[in-house]
């Protein structure tokens, strides 16, 4: 079976160069086996990056295990293994672009923990690293625990005689740290989707090319990309969940687009199937803005806060931007890649199978946002701000 035919239509692949060695090995405690034995195949996808041209990472391989808490050391790993290792734009993986790892045979039965080994830079050619907007390539600084796999816990079942897909969904955007003193490091924000519960959603804006587009749940991200030049989003894979429900579809223009956000609600997923939210034929138009900045500093910097701006708007709270502080000084700017928040009062609709989905703006939240930060202890302060006259200073103390 060809990689076209095993994903939904919207999945599209990028193929890249160097053979794949596949390297399988059974056993292990923690999961459950039946007989007989399946295929595993792995892709890599990515959300959008915020302020990047080119964000490489070098994949040597991806590991699995039945057991959540099994040391890296011990036995009854299965690895798949790309030989040589892969370099990677994952910048050149939105709007449902896929690069295909490998894939290896398992024993059938449900695994639970993944691995994504990445190879360390060292002497040479740059293994990972990043080239901001204007800027040359610099390096992307990995730390230790990269050469034990970024581990994802996330179950999956591979099936007797079955070919069992699984994307891996790399978020630069939310992974990359810059620091005060110009360099960057990786901070790493994974997750793991097995294609068979996975649908998309697509759609057209009128005149936003570029826009950062996601798909929510409850305010938290659960899939991202960006709007290509043509103003067509997919979002895709997005998993379809009895328990969690449709998804909210929030577009955040770029400032240069001059347009304000917009939300569409209570949008269906259907695995192995795809909704349409807008064509060419009525796409989304989004209402004129002014941009502005919310910066600060998050003390101590060790902290390594991750900030997010929420608004509450059409019965809901949506994340709008999400950034990392600077580790080594603790500052912050939202968004990286404008820099800033739209003033304008959001347009907010709900999902209909006629389209256009009317929008209607909400005066009450314009310019209003919750500016919450969050350690990586797990403390949580949140201010509130309004940018609706000019930038705002907001710093936070943990």
């Amino acid at each position: 079976m060809s990689p076209k035919n095993r994903f939904p239509l919207p999945l599209r692949f990028l193929v890249l160069g160097g053979a794949v060695a596949l390297a399988g090995c059974g056993g292990g405690g923690g999961g459950s086996f039946s007989s007989g034995s399946g295929t595993l195949s792995v892709s890599m996808t990515d959300a959008p990056s915020c302020g990047f041209d080119h964000v490489f990472v070098t994949v040597d391989k991806v590991r699995v295990h039945t057991n959540p808490n099994a040391d890296v050391s011990g036995s009854g790993w299965a690895d798949v293994t790309v030989s040589p290792a892969r370099r990677i734009d994952l910048l050149s993986l939105t709007n449902g672009v896929l690069t295909v790892l490998g894939q290896t045979p398992l024993p059938a039965g449900t695994y639970q923990q993944i691995r994504l080994v990445l190879v360390p830079n060292g002497a040479g050619a740059l293994a990972n690293s990043v080239v901001p907007t204007g800027r040359s390539e610099q390096a992307l600084d990995t730390p230790s625990a990269i050469q034990t796999g970024i581990k994802i816990i996330r179950p999956f079942t591979v099936a007797p005689n079955t070919l069992t897909d699984l994307i891996l969904d790399f978020d630069a955007c939310k992974s990359i740290v810059a620091r005060g003193n110009g360099t960057f490091g990786l901070k790493p924000v994974v997750t793991a989707l097995p294609t068979v519960v996975s649908g998309a959603v697509t759609g057209m804006l009128s005149s936003a090319p570029g826009a950062q587009v996601y798909a929510e749940r409850n305010g938290v991200v659960v899939k991202a990309t960006m709007a290509d030049a043509n103003g067509n989003f997919t979002l895709s894979p997005i998993e379809q969940s009895s328990t969690a429900g449709n998804v909210d579809v929030v577009i955040v223009p770029t400032s240069t687009n001059g347009r304000g956000t917009g939300i569409v609600r209570s949008v269906p997923v259907v695995a192995g199937g795809s909704t349409a939210v807008a064509t060419a034929a009525a796409p989304i138009s989004l209402p004129i803005s002014v941009f502005r900045t919310v910066s600060g500093v998050v003390t101590p910097a060790s902290a390594q806060a991750t900030i997010r701006a929420l608004q509450l708007t059409g019965g809901g709270t949506f994340e709008i931007a999400a950034t990392a502080a600077a580790s080594d000084t603790g500052a912050y700017s939202l968004f990286p890649n404008q820099p800033a928040l739209p003033a304008a009062a959001p347009v907010v609709g709900t999902y209909q199978t006629t389209l256009p989905i009317p929008l209607t703006a909400d005066a009450s939240a314009a310019g209003k946002y919750s500016i919450q930060a969050t350690s990586t202890a797990g403390t949580v302060s949140t201010q509130q701000v309004n940018v609706t006259l000019s930038d705002v200073t907001q710093n936070f103390a943990f």
